[in-house]
């Protein structure tokens, strides 16, 4: 291929083996294209580099029929998490509601441009990202491709580009530490999320905002699993043995919390008060339940989707920010 020169459905055709027709529907979500054909077609994607006029599609008035759902953390962890599938489902169900198909979930399985090329080289023509990283270099690749995006989450680093609904999570956690002072807990130690995701910068942001006197000694992270919830909690027990209570960034790490604290001795909530955040199905489950923050999973969908169709329709970025309420259980 002559360099500089535009690359064409023809040249992928070409490097993968196959006819004109079956790069046009692997392109086009077509379901009567052999697996292998199908490889050998996103092998040729990926390496020819071929993007399909999409603002030419969008211009024509074509509305797009399939969207992707890109998540950009491990893929084990984003599935564990209860909420994360019922989102999952929520989403596909909005979007079939309008004759849109929701794929499987894309993950960053290889290098961020080779990601990303294999996302915008198909006719997917928009995005619904989950929990971008704040230095993704995916997010950056998409942005500077102009692909239609919107995030579950502020997408930190780049929210002025990027549409997104989120909740109010600073706000949340600051209400929870409040509630937790208004017990009378006096040494309240949080169990934070990952530095580079939003989840984990509000929470703790507002965890500094109402705590009184910020001291690191009572700060762990997690990144949101039942297992670094058990670990987050011993190291605080270790650095901050005098704790009495325990904000936690989500419930599936306070469940964890529970646990490291049951395994210490320490009774919930006489010795040590512990408070979540999701209101997740896991906060019922527990002995006692959780005191967590609610977040209104259910309005996510719709809001997702209305951004998305809003970026369709050549409207500029823009952010939705739900609010939470607390939900007052045995914990604390």
């Amino acid at each position: 291929m002559s360099r500089g020169r535009r690359i064409t459905i023809y040249d992928v055709a070409r490097a993968a083996g196959v006819s004109y027709g079956t790069v046009s529907r692997v392109l086009n979500g077509g379901r009567a294209v052999s697996a292998g054909a199908r490889k050998a077609v996103e092998r040729a994607l990926a390496s020819t580099g071929y993007v399909p006029n999409q603002q030419a599609r969008r211009l024509a008035g074509a509305r797009p029929d399939t969207v992707a759902f890109l998540h950009c953390v491990d893929s084990d962890l984003l599935f564990a998490d209860p909420n994360v599938n019922g989102l999952l489902l929520d989403c596909r169900q909005t979007l079939g509601d309008r004759d849109i198909t929701m794929v499987a979930p894309v993950g960053p399985s290889g290098p961020a441009d080779v990601v990303t090329r294999r996302l915008a080289a198909r006719i997917f023509d928009p995005i619904m990202l989950f929990s971008a990283p704040e230095a993704s270099t995916a997010v950056a690749d998409l942005v500077a491709r102009r692909v239609p995006l919107v995030a579950c989450g502020i997408p930190l680093g780049h929210e002025r580009r990027v549409s997104y609904v989120t909740t109010d999570d600073r706000e949340g956690a600051r209400q929870m530490v409040s509630y937790l002072r208004s017990r009378g807990r006096r040494r309240i130690a949080t169990v934070a999320g990952p530095a580079d995701l939003p989840g984990g910068v509000q929470r703790l942001a507002g965890y500094r905002d109402a705590v009184a006197g910020f001291d690191p000694a009572l700060v762990a992270r997690g990144d949101y699993s039942y297992a670094s919830g058990m670990a987050a909690t011993e190291l605080l027990l270790r650095q901050a043995p005098d704790l009495d209570a325990i904000f936690v960034a989500s419930d599936m790490m306070a469940a964890g919390a529970l646990a490291a604290l049951e395994r210490a001795g320490r009774r919930v909530p006489e010795d040590v008060a512990v408070a979540g955040y999701d209101d997740a199905r896991i906060a019922t489950t527990t002995r006692p339940q959780l005191t967590t923050v609610r977040i209104p999973w259910q309005r996510y969908a719709d809001q997702l989707t209305r951004q998305l169709l809003r970026q369709l329709d050549g409207d500029g970025p823009s952010g939705v920010i739900l609010p939470v309420e607390l939900t007052i259980r045995g914990s604390a």
